[in-house]
């Protein structure tokens, strides 16, 4: 069992702020893994000679700032995805735990991952656009921008057309629970100790492993999805999809047809090595910005350290510990006689 710990001294806001600029910094440092991911789930003509070549040939034909398309909207996509997924995950959770507060990981990934789905199901739209943008030649776009792209998908393909690919969407998150699962319960028997006494980095390592076991089973699901994103009459070469299809189950077969089962891992690589930097830009920006947070809440002395500011009780909220530092300035006052007056 794991009982659900949040830092009480960190207000949501500013909690989910962290969030957003940690997970955007690590979005635009690992963008060209993540391009390069794209490129090869979809098919296009860059990745017909490896993923090396595919970066040096998507350089020389649109520049070198073709390496970060679509990462605006993936940048942009965070907060309403982690509000969200925050949310949902705040309800979820409240629904598994038990009378004392305790929430098997069993249960917690669950809840991540039905969390992850809701997010996922409303902020879908914008994961379209993104991959759009990114199989486009940046020198001769069919979209100028987000909103741009948003509208002219809507008018020429309709609504269902921004949900193009939200079926394996949901279906991965399955092998991505299991994976998840499969890791986390073995972490005390790999570490030989309870997970409650794990240090930062074995957290780090866990996540990392975690996550290449969950995207490796799941992978399948995400090229599927991102071949049906891609497919478009309306753009060049039919979004240049590798192959063509007319459903998720149509592309599966297509796909292992074309181009083998392995064909369904297409991207697998740069997908892996972009979860150390990840994860790691993701960890050190979160928690500096977190002391950053704790300093101005009067709970540390130092951003750069989590040493305690002393006298001051960690146990309280920071609300609670503004009004306390409000009262004790308001009963140290000198207060002005009456001959004064």
């Amino acid at each position: 069992m794991a009982t659900l710990r949040r830092d009480g001294r960190v207000t949501a806001l500013q909690r989910l702020g962290c969030a957003g600029l940690a997970g955007a910094l690590s979005l635009s440092l690992t963008a060209p893994l993540e391009l390069l991911t794209v490129l090869a789930q979809v098919g296009t003509w860059h990745c017909r000679r490896g993923l090396r070549d595919a970066g040096r040939s998507l350089c020389r034909t649109e520049g070198v700032r073709a390496l970060w398309k679509g990462n605006l909207t993936a940048c942009l996509r965070l907060c309403p995805y982690s509000a969200l997924q925050l949310a949902a995950s705040r309800r979820l959770v409240t629904l598994f735990t038990d009378e004392l507060g305790h929430i098997s990981h069993w249960r917690a990934i669950m809840a991540g991952s039905l969390a992850g789905m809701v997010a996922t199901i409303v902020t879908y739209p914008t994961d379209v656009i993104k991959t759009r943008l990114i199989v486009q030649n940046r020198l001769e776009p069919s979209y100028e921008g987000i909103l741009h792209a948003f509208y002219k998908i809507y008018h020429q393909e309709g609504l269902r057309a921004l949900y193009r690919g939200v079926s394996p969407a949901i279906l991965g998150a399955v092998p991505f629970s299991a994976g998840s699962f499969f890791v986390y319960i073995s972490l005390d028997k790999i570490w030989q100790e309870p997970i409650v006494h794990f240090t930062p980095l074995q957290n780090f390592i866990n996540g990392c492993v975690a996550a290449a076991v969950a995207q490796t089973l799941s992978f399948p699901f995400e090229t599927v999805k991102r071949k049906m994103q891609a497919q478009s009459p309306w753009l060049p070469h039919c979004g240049g999809v590798d192959v063509h299809f007319t459903g998720m189950a149509d592309c599966f077969r297509q796909t292992v047809k074309n181009k083998g089962v392995l064909g369904l891992w297409s991207g697998l690589t740069p997908s892996l090595l972009k979860i150390v930097p990840y994860f790691g830009v993701m960890f050190s920006t979160f928690e500096f910005c977190k002391r950053v947070c704790l300093y101005r809440n009067g709970y540390i002395e130092s951003p750069l350290n989590y040493k305690l500011t002393p006298g001051v009780d960690q146990s309280l909220h920071p609300q609670e510990l503004r009004e306390l530092k409000l009262l004790r300035r308001e009963n140290f006052e000198p207060r002005k006689s009456a001959l004064e007056n």
